[in-house]
């Protein structure tokens, strides 16, 4: 690496808002990656500074003392908490540090009446089930607290505030920077000033050579150019590079020069090699026309660079992301919900990894399968994942991982999950995939041995018909079975739905909801959330919507973003109130309330019989067969203990210790140690490199041959052993 390079000192953002429980990981990866080339980089998250300036003592008093500022005209709930001032000043250190999890003695008194001042947010939800623990009461109350006290920001010093995204509104309809201009016009708010304090900070101490914004979302969006807007103006000469999820699917035409003023480079898709040749660039070893998936401004003209010869990082050269920097213990739970799924989203801290780059299967109509971040599939050799699971568990302390891919594969999964279990290494893990086949019931039994606790997956519609014009690859049924083994495993399922698709009609929709209501009733999933169709302007559908029986109707592109597209449907639109209807009936089934109406009450308006039979989850279920076949490809793995062996004359007594307890079958002496020989080659472990049996192989040498083995594989007996632990994967 050059001299040159070596003197460049990166400064990585996140803008407000993501999360407030874990950092948003892009900045984690790209400063691993750095960091591994010996390029100095640090990171912040100015989100959850901002957050944190907000909710403090000093913060709030100035948030009371503007909003006094303001007059008499304000909203009723505004003027009854400032009549609790005093109370909302003398609990919020408490509460930030509660939820931080660094005072967790504090829940008894957290639910104690009169202790925490009870806004709007607390309006007939100050009653518990007697199941629900007490440190989950406190976090709840905790989080309506602080929630009341962002809604206060927002309706009277700061309309850009809330506690999931920032000035999203400012991000919407965004086909003309326009309304960014004006945004960034306005004075900031009590808000963009923490926020901006923070940065100062952080600039004086780590004094960049480049500024490297990440912007994941719409809800990140104003925040980085306020924060472009800020340096620009204090060191004009500092150079601000932009991109991220939302640089890579909106700002892909990019051509109001106008966006130049605030940024200089934005790139796109991954970031690594096009972050490397902007190094390069700034250190004087590479021409701006060199540069890598980049937009720059020359001359008021917009140019994009994109040397070929640049070829993207494999998933094996990348290196290990990294939190140093992040101050995880400053993270905040918010408990809204007590779904356990839901949970997941906004408790506790997860170390980010990514399975597989891109996704496997990429045919689905909807998605921007075309894109960098989705066409090119590669998986991570299972040893680089398991180095870097063990390189961020010493790191931080934590064993909770999320994996953030597209769609993680089964078999990249299967492979994990027998490298954790043969290491020994104990996890908790969840991450995106899609329902297919593949996930046999035992292979979401290997999962779960191995440390999966939830899955997340996109069940999109629950109609066969179309779900092809989708190619999903999967029909609802096999969906359904899926979900069964997700939950046998004990396992936890996530599911994306979606309404409004193309030609999709009432009675699809009506008769979707009732399916997802005897998922949810079976508890084959345990969440959901319901969001209407968008065509995308990189999707299949976006790209060719006549084909799919849409007009497309605008946004009219005016030179800065261009990805969700306003549409008319050939077939007919999809009422508001359909959408009002799923959304009410899922924040009611997630709470287990209401599966037992009738579908048809959860909307507004008259909607038709649902044409799907009331018996269809629990006749799928109890129809389900599974059939040993010993020439399938499957290789056996044992999950339980080492059988003990009893001598019974010509028989054996086997003694299996399982997951569920200990059970014991009989076999011939011959059999029993055909068995315990075999059981002792498929259990998982670290060396040598363990090769796992076909099931094919293991009959071959059945004692009696192949047609005394296909006899023992219906017997009791091997149901037995298989429940014990032994699975076929």
């Amino acid at each position: 690496m050059s001299t040159n390079m070596q003197s460049q000192r990166l400064l990585l953002l996140i803008p407000p808002l993501t999360q407030l429980n874990t950092p948003y990981p892009s900045t984690a990866y790209l400063t691993g990656f750095l960091q591994s080339r010996n390029i100095a980089a640090e990171q912040a998250d100015l989100g959850i500074e901002m957050v944190l300036r907000l909710f403090s003592r000093t913060g709030l008093t100035r948030v009371f003392a503007d909003i006094r500022k303001l007059g008499d005209d304000l909203p009723p709930e505004a003027i009854a908490m400032l009549a609790m001032e005093q109370a909302y000043l003398a609990q919020i250190e408490s509460v930030v540090s509660f939820l931080q999890g660094k005072n967790p003695g504090a829940a008894a008194r957290m639910i104690q009446a009169g202790v925490l001042p009870q806004g709007p947010r607390f309006r007939g939800r100050n009653k518990f089930a007697k199941s629900v623990p007490l440190e989950d009461r406190a976090k709840q109350w905790a989080t309506f607290y602080l929630e009341d006290l962002a809604d206060l920001v927002q309706a009277t010093v700061s309309p850009h505030f809330s506690l999931s995204r920032y000035a999203e509104q400012v991000a919407t309809s965004t086909s003309s920077f326009d309304g960014m201009i004006d945004a960034l016009d306005a004075a900031p708010t009590m808000t963009d000033v923490f926020m901006l304090d923070a940065l100062q900070a952080h600039l004086d101490r780590v004094k960049p050579t480049l500024i490297c914004l990440s912007v994941p979302f719409p809800g990140n969006l104003y925040g980085a150019f306020r924060i472009a807007q800020a340096i620009k103006r204090r060191q004009p000469d500092l150079p601000v590079a932009l991109g991220g999820g939302y640089a890579n699917t909106e700002l892909r035409r990019v051509a109001d020069p106008r966006v130049f003023d605030y940024v200089d480079f934005i790139t796109l898709d991954d970031g690594e090699r096009p972050l490397l040749s902007l190094i390069e660039h700034l250190s004087g070893s590479r021409p701006r026309t060199a540069l890598c998936r980049t937009f720059y401004r020359e001359r008021n003209r917009i140019r994009f660079a994109d040397d070929p010869s640049a070829s993207d990082f494999s998933m094996n050269e990348i290196g290990c992301p990294t939190y140093r920097g992040l101050n995880l213990d400053r993270y905040l739970t918010i408990l809204d919900s007590i779904n356990p799924m839901h949970r997941l989203w906004s408790e506790g801290h997860w170390n980010k990894l990514t399975v597989a780059h891109g996704c496997y299967w990429k045919q689905c109509t909807f998605c921007d399968v075309g894109l960098n971040y989705i066409g090119r599939y590669e998986m991570t050799p299972t040893d680089r994942l398991i180095g870097q699971i063990e390189q961020l568990m010493t790191e931080t302390g934590r064993r909770g991982f999320h994996f953030v891919d597209e769609a993680a594969p089964p078999a990249a999964l299967k492979s994990l999950a027998l490298a954790l279990l043969e290491r020994k290494i104990e996890i908790s893990w969840w991450g995106n995939i899609r329902f297919e086949e593949a996930f046999s019931p035992d292979l979401c039994r290997l999962l779960a041995a191995s440390g999966c606790i939830a899955v997340t997956a996109g069940l999109e519609a629950a109609s066969d018909r179309l779900l092809e014009k989708m190619k999903k690859g999967i029909t609802v049924d096999r969906t359904a079975l899926v979900a069964a083994a997700f939950r046998d495993a004990g396992i936890l399922v996530h599911a994306y739905l979606m309404y409004g698709f193309p030609s999709e009609t009432v009675q699809e929709t009506v008769d979707s909801l009732e399916r997802v209501r005897q998922l949810v009733a079976a508890d084959l999933i345990q969440s959901a959330f319901w969001h209407r169709f968008t065509a995308t302007a990189h999707s299949p559908v976006g790209l060719d919507p006549a084909s799919h029986g849409l007009r497309i109707i605008g946004p009219e592109f005016q030179g800065f973003a261009e990805n969700d597209l306003r549409h008319k449907d050939r077939a007919g639109e999809t009422p508001q109130w359909v959408g009002e209807g799923l959304r009410r009936s899922m924040l009611n089934f997630l709470e287990h309330r209401g599966l037992t109406m009738d579908v048809r009450n959860w909307f507004d308006q008259p909607a038709p019989k649902p044409r799907v039979s009331s018996r269809w989850v629990t006749s799928l279920l109890k129809n389900r067969y599974i059939e040993d076949n010993p020439q399938a490809e499957r290789r056996i793995v044992w999950l339980g203990g080492e059988p003990v062996l009893e001598s019974a004359g010509k028989k054996t007594r086997l003694v299996l210790s399982g997951p569920s307890g200990d059970c014991a079958i009989t076999l011939q002496n011959e059999q029993a140690k055909w068995l315990d020989h075999l059981i002792s080659q498929c259990t998982p472990h670290a060396t040598p490199p363990h090769s796992y049996p076909l099931l094919r192989d293991a009959q071959s040498s059945f004692p009696g041959g192949i047609s005394e083995f296909e006899n023992l594989i219906v017997t009791q007996s091997w149901m037995k052993v298989r429940a014990a632990g032994l699975l076929l994967v």
